[in-house]
């Protein structure tokens, strides 16, 4: 009796020295991990699973690079590209969880009706660096990738639309998913007009940046055509305000006299025809106002300074408009300053 007690005290011990590994490794997987505060952590193409359990281990996110190491063979764990956010405390289950199902974090960046380079910049300046915009913005083959193989710039090539992006990527892959987004979605309605389509474009840019009210952008862009079929200067206020930018003054403000008399090829002031690329994103309205302008015969518009415009056939009945027009800034500065 007393020689089959010990051998079961005996057998028990084995069982209990044998489990100790594995009870140990459990404990090793499962127990709250170094972790201080939430963190995050760029898997980049090509990154092997070797190099991701060091930078792990050295960011601090896990404890143990060779136990990562042995469980992401044992699983063929394959590596998603992405942007991975670790809370704290996370044990190395729930840091080896989040990488086998790609819960990769995106940023959510818009990019709106109305944005030129300078405001598409500003809005993705956490992904691409603004060095690297401005070279990817005179990109032939990313013009070419929107469809107009022949656009000197990016303008307007970017679809207006909300993007989901992670530090991860590439800038240029920023910069394609906007053209590709462009030329799936905007390039084929730019088909059909009066105008080739680039031209369509370029049109509905400046009738974006002249009125946002969709009921007025067809008048003002059968007051662009007119204009352009009678060889009369366009005389768009944006455009020279795009002229000034792109001499590196990026004051936005409203156009000074400085401005509609500068010499520049995007100020229509001072050239005929219409300005070399788009000026802006357009929106839709202003895209199917470019391709069917109202027809009439007003050639002339001005603010009524109550939100939209008053159109006029000749210079006498246009000048009478600016007259109204300034009356009614006077009203709402003596309105301002209590008079």
């Amino acid at each position: 009796m007393a020689r089959s007690s010990v051998s079961l005290r005996l057998f028990v011990a084995i069982l209990v020295l044998a489990a100790l590994p594995v009870l140990g490794g459990w404990w090793a997987w499962k127990r709250q991990g170094p972790l201080q505060q939430e963190a995050t952590v760029l898997v980049k193409k090509g990154t092997s699973i070797n190099q991701m359990a060091d930078q792990l281990e050295r960011e601090g996110v896990i404890r143990s690079a060779s136990l990562f190491k042995l469980w992401a063979r044992a699983r063929k764990l394959q590596l998603i590209r992405g942007e991975y956010t670790f809370t704290p405390q996370a044990s190395l289950s729930e840091v080896a969880s989040k990488l086998r199902r790609a819960e990769i974090h995106y940023t959510t960046v818009s990019i709106p009706e109305g944005a030129h380079a300078w405001s598409v910049q500003k809005r993705l300046k956490d992904f691409v660096p603004e060095e690297v915009f401005w070279t990817l913005w005179k990109s032939p083959r990313l013009a070419r990738t929107a469809g107009f193989e022949k656009a000197e710039t990016l303008e307007g090539l970017a679809a207006p639309a909300t993007y989901k992006l992670h530090h991860a990527m590439e800038p240029e892959e920023v910069m394609l998913m906007l053209v590709e987004a462009f030329r799936n979605q905007v390039r084929p309605k730019l088909e059909g007009g009066p105008l080739p389509p680039y031209e369509t474009l370029i049109l509905a840019s400046l009738v974006e940046k002249e009125t946002k009210l969709a009921e007025e952008q067809p008048r003002v862009a059968g007051v662009y055509k007119r204009r352009l079929d009678i060889g009369m200067r366009l005389q768009c206020d944006p455009t020279s305000l795009y002229a000034r930018w792109l001499l590196g003054d990026l004051r936005f403000t409203a156009p000074l006299v400085e401005d509609i008399r500068r010499s520049h090829r995007f100020n229509t002031y001072a050239v005929a025809g219409l300005p070399p690329t788009p000026i802006a994103i357009p929106s839709p309205s202003a895209i199917t106002a470019a391709k069917a302008p109202l027809a009439g015969k007003d050639l002339y518009f001005v603010a009524t300074g109550k939100g939209g415009h008053s159109f006029a056939p000749s210079l006498r009945d246009h000048n009478k408009n600016v007259g109204v027009y300034r009356k009614e800034i006077a009203r709402q500065k003596k309105v301002a300053r209590g008079y």
